[in-house]
């Protein structure tokens, strides 16, 4: 190379923008954003852990991943947004609806991908599921319209059960108001009566139950919220404790010793949140992506908690059931 095309590519590169230069070299951050308790979904978060890598990006190597949790008080998640945008963050994957609408506030660039359990164009996330528009997308696992289902699942496992509560979050409005639609709807089918506890915070969990036990429910249903999975071992404790037969909505609740469950993989759908991180970072816009609609539901029940509780779990239960635990 000649010295004065040598200089010249000098001076070329010392006139590159210093941020454009900085940006370059920096590893690209994914913020996570969550209505729930730090460490409650480290098994998640592992999932899009591996799911980047075999994409390519490797947290600590090329990629940096920035959590954000409300720890239950939702009125924070638009100040966690807002420091995930200052962050300048390259994508923010949003956990459940309220996270997604506070990310979908905070900025109108930023990619976001969010998993949601509400119809995601009827909360204002996506304008249709085949075409979102604007800056975000992600996937709709259906969880919030499932409480019918589930009180069939659990009337089957307790026949008896004339009196069943609905536990739901006021602060997760959405989810709540579509949960107590839906299993309303599905009582009075069946015959039974509902009486809907609400819960908030851990205290509010508490007094739910002891309302729950002088209003001599024979059964309960815990709406999805991603703060109830926060606390899933409380939630489970508190029903064995009682003696309330409880369905939930994932499999992490019987894990811990909760009854049955029934809704959609957590693992495929936090794959699948992480496939569209990965594709985002590669260069595709949220607008290119279609929102992923959820297929796999899972059946979990635990059978030693039914021992404890005195229920024997049908054949037709065990049948049906993707995994029981012993």
């Amino acid at each position: 190379m000649r010295r004065r095309e040598f200089i010249t590519l000098i001076g070329g590169a010392a006139g590159w923008p210093i941020a454009a230069r900085a940006q370059s070299a920096a590893k690209p951050v994914v913020g996570l954003l969550s209505p729930g308790t730090a460490g409650q979904g480290e098994h998640l978060l592992a999932v899009v852990r591996q799911a980047l890598a075999k994409s390519g990006y490797v947290e600590g190597r090329n990629l940096t991943i920035e959590a954000r949790y409300a720890e239950g008080q939702y009125d924070r998640l638009p100040g966690l947004a807002a420091e995930l945008v200052q962050r300048q963050a390259a994508v923010i994957v949003a956990a459940t609806t309220p996270a997604a609408l506070a990310a979908k506030a905070a900025t109108a660039t930023v990619p976001i991908v969010f998993n949601t359990p509400d119809d995601p164009v009827g909360v204002g996330l996506v304008a249709s599921l085949a075409r979102p528009g604007g800056n975000a997308t992600g996937v709709h696992q259906f969880n919030a319209a499932l409480g019918a289902k589930q009180l069939e699942l659990l009337r089957e496992l307790v026949p008896s059960a004339a009196r069943i509560g609905l536990l739901v979050n006021p602060n997760n409005s959405n989810v709540a108001e579509t949960m107590t639609r839906e299993v309303t709807a599905a009582a009075a089918t069946l015959g039974v009566e509902i009486g809907v506890v609400r819960a908030r915070d851990r205290s509010e969990i508490a007094a739910a139950f002891a309302t729950l036990v002088r209003n001599r429910a024979d059964a309960l249903v815990v709406g999805a919220d991603s703060f109830y999975f926060g606390r899933r071992l409380q939630l489970a404790t508190l029903a064995t404790r009682h003696a309330i037969p409880t369905i939930y909505n994932a499999r992490e609740y019987p894990e811990v010793g909760g009854l049955m469950s029934y809704g959609a993989s957590l693992a495929e759908v936090y794959g699948n949140l992480a496939a569209y991180t990965a594709r985002i970072l590669k260069g595709e816009k949220p607008t290119e992506l279609p929102v992923v609609q959820s297929t796999k539901l899972e059946l979990v029940l635990n059978h030693e908690t039914a021992r404890i509780l005195g229920l024997t779990v049908p054949d037709k239960l065990l049948a049906v059931a993707d995994e029981v635990l012993e």
